[in-house]
């Protein structure tokens, strides 16, 4: 019996330490790379579906319509880089996080990283493209968590117009590899 008591009572102990954890962590809120790594799994799963099932089915699949970077008049796709740069235009609306796409090789040179988090965050995703490169960052007297992921190329279609394009500073890429880099942040302070 004794035996049974003090399994009952380990069990107990057990049961409330797990929910002690669990409400601390829902009084201190999700933990900043935690939500970096929802807010990023999002994107990129929109990013992956538009290039492959939407632009390489309809464009080189099916022969339906082309992507264009004049899309508009064209009356083409955007781009994939396109389409995620209006979604982060439209995101950063709400002032609650913005994300931005980045690349050392950037067609559009304004798309080129350009503080020291971006830089040295893009320069570790080339060393270890597996985990995201984190920290904090003060901008306009705020401070700002920030997370860079590896943007790799997900479909044939984006290494054609990349290795392809008169302006790409870099025309060598191959399925799988990186190609940029998508950087999240939001505010950790008033």
């Amino acid at each position: 019996m004794k035996g049974r008591a003090l399994v009952l009572v380990s069990g107990a102990l057990i049961w409330a330490c797990g929910c002690n954890r669990a409400d601390s962590r829902a009084a201190q809120g999700i933990p900043l790379p935690e939500v970096a790594d929802y807010i990023h799994t999002v994107i990129a799963a929109d990013r992956a579906i538009y290039a492959e099932q939407v632009v390489h089915r309809l464009q080189d699949v099916e022969k339906v319509i082309k992507a264009d970077e004049k899309f508009k008049a064209e009356k083409a796709l955007p781009f994939p880089a396109q389409m995620l740069r209006m979604g982060a235009q439209e995101a950063g609306k709400s002032g609650k996080f913005r994300y931005a796409l980045i690349s050392k090789w950037a067609i559009n040179k304004a798309n080129q990283p350009k503080t020291e988090f971006e830089k040295n965050g893009f320069d570790a995703l080339l060393k270890d493209s597996e985990k995201p490169h984190t920290g904090y960052e003060t901008l306009g007297g705020k401070k700002f968590f920030m997370a860079l992921y590896a943007d790799k190329a997900v479909s044939e279609a984006c290494i054609r117009c990349h290795n392809s394009h008169p302006e790409s500073p870099r025309q060598d890429f191959k399925l799988g590899e990186v190609m940029g880099g998508i950087v999240i942040s939001f505010p950790v302070s008033p």
